[in-house]
């Protein structure tokens, strides 16, 4: 029997202020001369959204999946495809196919894309990571970096050496202060020495590397940032480091779903309590009878519900179950209003919600 999934829960994608946001950024950065690779696996590589990074400007357009990637040119994207997952052995004839550069960490890898670059008839253009303290990928050993990038440049003659990079602050917080980045192009420098010439690219970071250009302390040689949430959602720059930022939009992506029951009842589980459906057990505080709505979204969905943060007043997330969404809605009783089944609920997005929800079949996209 044939179905067509209908209605909510719904994500609203405003790609107006998407792509305000993005051209914001590049704007601001080329004014330094810094270009940016837009990284679309946070929204999942949802095609309407990876047009607009390369209608705002971006050079490249990055992800960590070539299942993301590997559609844009089909659909008239014509930026440079990037992979900024360190790439599996097993995925590198892909890479080679579908990709223009990628981020490497391992001389193995880095031989099976030379091999596969021949058998294809490219040149594929590697940058090398370096880790400077986030501890994730990377060469720790400068040295060893040093030597795999002489390697590259006169003995894999089906590959580039176009640059290095870094990542930082997405597993060790490392920060990317001035002199962390710096750290970054000293590195560079050794290995132009090495070889003999200039790097074209030298890559400092992601989205938290673009404070260095709103404070306008970026050391000078650094040339690309790797940007997707600050300019998908604009959040962590303004929330978690304070940064006024009122030409960016924080409402890109907005989640709405559907009220399936209204109804009185305790706000304690009655029986004896032992754990849910995740295999959690849960502290549940008994505030007597409250008016309680649900949701017809879980989280499979969205993934966790402490991070939902709804629009209208008077809601309380009190949690979810995979399919189902539970909310305290006594205050909003208390003053006069209430819901009903069939209203509709919104909530504002942040990064881990947005890539669930663009992930989910159960979820429609509306653009706007």
């Amino acid at each position: 029997m044939d179905y067509e999934r209908k209605g909510y829960p719904e994500l609203i994608v405003d790609l107006n202020k998407l792509r305000s946001n993005i051209t914001q950024v590049v704007r601001r950065c080329d004014e330094i001369g810094i270009e940016i690779a837009g990284v679309i696996k946070g929204c999942n590589g949802l095609i309407p959204c990876a047009e607009q990074f390369y209608r705002a400007g971006c050079r490249w357009i990055a992800s960590s999946r070539l299942d993301q990637l590997a559609p844009l040119k089909d659909a008239g994207i014509q930026a440079e495809l990037m992979m900024i997952r360190i790439p599996m052995i097993t995925e590198a004839e892909d890479v080679v196919r579908i990709c223009d550069y990628s981020l490497n960490s391992e001389i193995s890898v880095i031989r099976e894309l030379n091999k596969f670059a021949g058998k294809h008839d490219k040149i594929h253009n590697i940058i090398l990571m370096a880790d400077c303290g986030d501890l994730r990928e990377g060469y720790w050993d400068k040295d060893e970096m040093a030597d795999v990038a002489v390697m590259i440049e006169h003995e894999m003659h089906n590959l580039h050496l176009a640059g290095v990079g870094v990542n930082v602050g997405c597993y060790g917080s490392v920060q990317p202060t001035k002199e962390k980045l710096q750290e970054l192009v000293d590195i560079a420098e050794v290995i132009e020495d090495r070889i003999g010439r200039e790097l074209e690219i030298i890559s400092g970071g992601a989205t938290s590397s673009f404070m260095r250009v709103i404070d306008g302390d970026m050391p000078a040689r650094i040339n690309m940032l790797r940007v997707g949430e600050g300019v998908l959602l604009s959040y962590d720059l303004k929330v978690l480091y304070g940064y006024d930022l009122p030409y960016m939009h924080t409402d890109t992506f907005r989640l709405r779903a559907e009220v399936v029951e209204v109804k009185d009842k305790p706000s304690h589980p009655v029986g004896e309590i032992g754990f849910d459906a995740f295999g959690h057990k849960i502290e549940y505080v008994d505030r007597g009878i409250r008016r309680r709505a649900v949701l017809g979204i879980g989280k499979v969905d969205y993934g966790d519900p402490s991070e939902l943060i709804p629009e209208m007043d008077g809601i309380e997330v009190l949690g979810a179950s995979s399919d189902h969404t539970l909310l305290d809605i006594q205050d909003i009783v208390d003053k006069g209003g209430d819901l009903r089944v069939g209203d509709i609920v919104e909530f504002k997005v942040n990064y881990a919600m947005m890539v669930y929800l663009t992930n989910s079949p159960n979820v429609a996209k509306v653009y706007i």
